[in-house]
């Protein structure tokens, strides 16, 4: 992504017209169901930048159907000399002062992305490179982006760490690789014991066999096993020098690769959202302001693809298509009148080349998904394209549409006592009612207090496509079933079923007792804990009444004390009261002889 963070637009007060657009439609563009037919595959990923809020995110909404996950690229990792330490910097807040980070967050989940933000390397030459080479400073800074990911309900993170190879140098990638791939084992480990995913953005690489390799430092094949993305920068393959932005030829050789050495479902392609437009010739002499930008061998300018065809038609250009790289490009010529240093009046006129990617590139590149049968492509950045790109992906996604699962859910009970077994039920089968067989299922639940689903369990479905198993559940929870996606069938959820559950009350009390004499009744409540309202309550002139209260202790245990009873048969109840997570419930009734 380095050379292309372009058109850092921070147009805030046009970015809250669109979030307050998009919030408006929200309940239609996300009310279509999960698995409507037609429904392309979800090949698509990229990056919203910080600083381009206001065109990325709206071109994330508008294809949702094409879209399972996406990067915000908000965060940086920056060394704090007075720690000592590696910290994560928000770089969201000071370009978006006036939209808080929780409205596009929202939009988005309300979408139902994965939210998989990019953390880059915010460091200085080497700093982060000597940071790993610590054993209690990798350590620190796995944790610390752990938590990171905790702490903001993320799904997982995605490691852009360019340093390493434009940065630091080549010379240090021996030394350097196995720091990292330390520091990709430990993060991973700790990311996957919360169900977090890991997500590596890298350069390209080659067969190390193959006399170019790449750029080695990544260390594929090592973390091969320990990451869930690979996103392959297959971008800036030009750059000083005047030529295409991310060749064909050149992106599949990486791709090739990248799924030789790990499941092609964790690779995803880079495509270029801009192009570059470079100096070839310059005839006369220019003006002083432009004595240094237009010359040959000057920095190439860049644009985003949806002004390409704008900027080639300003003067008078058409772009042609190269079949051999797979992608556009169009010459054209430009003057610069002025003065010279001198005040002399001048004019040149320059020659210009600009290659980019257009929509008939990214048909080109998304066709790579389905030959090698890839996780998706990914895009730098989404926002940038022109519309017809997006419908060149929306027609291979579609083209390569995996079978529609549907799942069903039932349950033997609505409602349950605590710590008592339910049975649940599934049936999974495509849509013409063949069963799915020996396909794993998540068994997912959500309670009140929850934020978002939490896996319960997982069992595998027969040759009839079919499970029961019994469950545990620990409080009142709403159950659905979600099943993964593979290159043949879709991911899948099913209907959601609320089950009660219900606390328990276990008692102790006497069964007689002398007229007049002290006793107790205590307890316990199930689940344990402390703070729950308990009643105590005594059958009186034909009906109950509470005659005590308590609340319970950590334990779940209650006590009420009575001073002691007149000679009768006393009927007793106790009864927990309800609150945010549990309804009220009563034990039976029973009764204490007074002698």
């Amino acid at each position: 992504m380095t050379a292309s963070k372009v058109n850092r637009l921070k147009n805030r007060s046009a970015l809250t017209i669109v979030l307050a657009l998009i919030a408006s439609s929200l309940t239609i563009s996300t009310s279509l169901p999960a698995n409507s037919a037609n429904q392309p595959r979800k090949i698509l990923t990229g990056w919203i930048p910080y600083y381009s809020m206001k065109t990325s995110l709206p071109a994330v909404l508008n294809n949702a159907d094409l879209i399972k996950e996406v990067m915000p690229f908000w965060y940086t990792l920056k060394f704090d000399g007075k720690d000592k330490t590696a910290v994560v910097t928000d770089l969201y807040a000071p370009a978006n002062p006036s939209i808080p980070i929780a409205t596009p967050l929202t939009a988005m989940r309300a979408a139902g992305f994965q939210i998989i933000p990019t953390i880059t390397d915010g460091m200085d030459k080497l700093v982060l490179a000597n940071l790993l080479a610590s054993q209690a400073n990798r350590t620190k800074t796995a944790k610390t982006i752990s938590d990171f990911v905790m702490a903001n309900n993320y799904d997982g993170i995605d490691l852009d760490f360019e340093g390493f190879a434009f940065v630091d140098g080549n010379t240090t990638w021996a030394k350097t690789a196995p720091l990292w791939v330390a520091f990709v084992k430990e993060l991973s480990a700790l990311l996957h014991a919360n169900n977090k995913l890991l997500s590596v953005s890298s350069p390209y690489n080659f067969n190390p066999t193959e006399v170019q390799k790449g750029y080695t430092v990544y260390a594929w094949p090592q973390i091969a096993p320990l990451i869930d993305r690979l996103r392959i920068m297959t971008y800036d393959y030009s750059v000083a020098k005047v030529g295409p932005i991310g060749p064909i030829t050149w992106t599949e050789k990486t791709v090739a690769y990248a799924t030789s050495i790990m499941p092609a479902s964790k690779v995803y392609v880079g495509l270029a959202g801009y192009g570059r437009d470079w100096v070839t010739k310059v005839d006369g002499v220019c003006p002083a302001p432009f004595i240094n930008a237009i010359k040959v061998g000057a920095k190439a300018a860049t644009f985003v693809m949806r002004d390409a065809t704008a900027l080639a038609a300003s003067y008078q250009v058409t772009p042609v298509y190269d079949e051999k790289t797979g992608e556009a490009t169009f010459t054209y010529t430009k003057s610069y009148e002025g003065t010279t240093a001198a005040g002399l009046s001048t004019t040149c006129t320059a020659t210009r080349t600009a290659w980019y990617q257009n929509a008939q590139s990214y048909l080109l590149r998304s066709a790579l998904v389905a030959k090698y049968k890839l996780g998706g492509v990914t895009a730098w950045t989404l926002g940038m394209e022109e519309p017809l790109a997006m419908e060149a992906i929306r027609q291979t996604a579609l083209n390569i549409a995996p079978a529609k699962v549907l799942s069903a859910l039932t349950s033997d009970k609505a409602a349950a006592l605590y710590a008592s077994a339910i049975n649940l039920s599934g049936q999974l089968t495509l849509e013409d009612n063949s069963p799915v067989a020996a396909i794993p299922v998540r068994i997912e639940g959500k309670s009140s207090t929850d934020t978002t689903w939490r896996l319960l369990g997982t069992v595998n479905t027969g040759a009839d496509g079919k499970f029961v198993t019994p469950i545990l559940l620990g409080k009142p929870t709403t159950v659905r079933l979600t099943t993964e996606g593979t290159w043949e069938r879709a991911e899948s959820v099913s209907n959601e079923l609320t089950i009660q559950i219900d606390r328990t009350i276990s008692l102790s009390a006497p069964g007689t007792m002398k007229a007049s004499t002290p006793f107790a009744i205590s307890g316990v409540v199930r689940p344990r804990g402390a703070g729950a309202l308990v009643s105590l309550l005594k059958f009186s002139v034909g009906g109950w009444k509470s005659v005590a209260t308590a609340t319970t202790d950590e334990q779940g245990g209650f006590a009420f004390a009575i001073a002691g009873e007149s000679r009768s048969i006393v009927r007793y109840q106790v009864a927990v009261q309800g609150d945010s997570i549990w309804r009220q419930v009563a034990a039976p009734e029973f009764s204490i002889i007074i002698r």
